[in-house]
């Protein structure tokens, strides 16, 4: 069992094709290290295997299976994404992405906890219960896709997909030491994805290493735009595995306003540090750069995101689907089924998001913030004239204790200062594990310009050799420090 849960998707999946291991065998595997989550990785898991089994061997997935967060609506199969307000909805069709990936043969194996609808950077806002790092079961696992990493991380899921809005694919991945990507803009279709703020979500793998987070977007990817998806693209090349071993000729830009010594923990800064000297042990050319409008990306980002959240969750009223408070008149239910339905963090985003939207202060707070993302944008594409990558630290600490930062809404925001820019700007990044500080996984961040995710994993891939990670919490933490 051991053995068989220590391999890599990609290696079980080979094993698959070879005979070497049934697909039946792999999912029970899982199954049952599922079954025993003491994480709270986990909201829901099937009575019976989902998915067509009898010819997933033969699919490029091969049958391993795969932990879905709960925003992804699946056909059938209660999709609350961590809200009372959606308790017992269960969708009339499949995501998108959930859908694609069962068709290359990876059978859903379960639906992972999450902060409700994706608004948070720990996983401590699910309505049901927080979800633990497997590293130090006492911290977060960062969030809002928590659950997804979790159960990568502690053995109970190979690989896992999420969602991320302002980091919360990359954050998770960072404080749980995995590898977090975030496709361009529109690369994977968002149709059936609960929508928090529609221009920033995107779906995305987090996987033990880098091949393995190109095998599961090449899928993604692969059925093109999706008419069901308006903002959906289709992507202009086939995404490729990655075997590059070193950076010859790559030019890296390091950002000073994400970075520095004011934002970043003592022990993240010497582990990013450590990494930007494996670049050039690689033959890749350092050079500082400057994103100059970043350092507001924070503000604008919670801006932004609200207005758009308080927008989608107006459709959560009582009347349509999910929770129903109250007997009175139509305001009353209105009323008494969101003051029951949502936690306190969406209901602060709501009031927050309404009151930027507001008539009088609508130019003063979102139409600034949409000209500072345009800004950051700009610097972006100004960056990418001089480089070939950007790279920052993911998280600006290592995972803090449960409970730490809950009374403290803008600590807990700044977890998500060095992946906000990413976001606002429609970029894509990915976080791969670089070393440890405190005993806890540390993330380094590569952003590249839109649609450049095989330079990404590329550049990712050879550093992850250099780096020599154990992703394992229990390996990790006695080989400490990592290599």
């Amino acid at each position: 069992m051991s053995e068989l849960l220590d391999l890599s998707t990609a290696q079980a999946a080979q094993s698959v094709r070879a005979g070497d291991l049934s697909p039946a065998e792999l999912l029970s595997a899982y199954r049952e290290q599922a079954e025993a989550d003491e994480l709270g990785a986990f909201l829901w898991l099937p009575e019976e295997p989902l998915g067509v089994m009898g010819t997933a061997a033969d699919a490029p997935l091969a049958g391993v299976p795969l932990a879905v967060k709960d925003i992804f609506c699946v056909e059938g199969v209660p999709t609350t994404a961590a809200s009372r307000i959606l308790e017992g909805y269960r969708p009339p069709y499949t995501a998108t992405a959930v859908e694609r990936l069962a068709a290359a043969g990876a059978p859903m194996l379960g639906k992972t906890n999450m902060d409700e609808f994706a608004m948070g950077s720990s996983n401590e806002n699910s309505a049901y219960e927080p979800v633990r790092n497997p590293w130090s079961p006492d911290r977060v696992p960062g969030g809002s896709s928590g659950g997804s990493a979790a159960a990568v991380a502690g053995g109970l899921a190979p690989w896992s997909i999420g969602t991320d809005t302002g980091g919360s694919i990359r954050q998770p991945a960072s404080l749980c030491g995995l590898v977090g990507l975030k496709p361009t803009y529109g690369a994977v279709s968002r149709y059936g994805m609960i929508a928090f703020a529609s221009s920033l979500d995107q779906c995305g793998p987090i996987t033990r290493d880098v091949t393995d987070a190109a095998l599961l977007l090449r899928h993604l990817v692969a059925g093109g735009r999706d008419p069901c998806d308006s903002t959906s693209v289709d992507f202009p090349q086939e995404i490729e595995l990655p075997s590059s071993e070193d950076l010859g000729g790559l030019r890296v830009g390091v950002v000073p306003e994400l970075s520095d010594a004011a934002t970043i923990d003592a022990g993240v800064k010497t582990v990013f540090d450590a990494t930007l000297e494996r670049i050039e042990e690689l033959g890749g050319g350092v050079e500082q750069i400057s994103l100059p409008h970043s350092e507001h990306g924070l503000s604008a980002y919670y801006v932004l995101a609200p207005a758009e959240a308080s927008a989608n969750l107006s459709r959560y009223d009582g009347v349509r689907f999910g929770l129903r408070s109250g007997d009175g008149d139509l305001l009353s239910l209105y009323e008494r089924t969101r003051a029951d339905g949502f936690g306190d963090e969406v209901k602060r985003r709501i009031m927050l998001g309404t009151y930027a939207l507001s008539s009088g202060y609508y130019e003063a707070y979102y139409g600034r913030a949409q000209r500072v993302r345009t800004k950051i944008a700009e610097d972006f594409r100004a960056a990418f004239e001089r480089v070939d990558l950007v790279v920052t630290p993911t998280s600006p600490s290592v995972a803090f204790r449960l409970g730490e930062r809950t009374a403290d809404p803008m600590a807990m925001y700044m977890s998500d200062y060095c992946t906000v820019p990413m976001s606002l700007a429609g970029l894509p990044a990915i976080s791969i594990p670089a070393g440890l500080s405190e005993g806890l996984p540390v993330g380094f961040q590569i952003t590249g310009p839109a649609f450049s995710e095989n330079r990404l994993l590329a550049a990712a891939h050879a550093l992850e050799q250099a780096i020599g990670f154990d992703s394992s919490p229990a390996r990790g933490k006695a080989g400490a420090p990592a290599r």
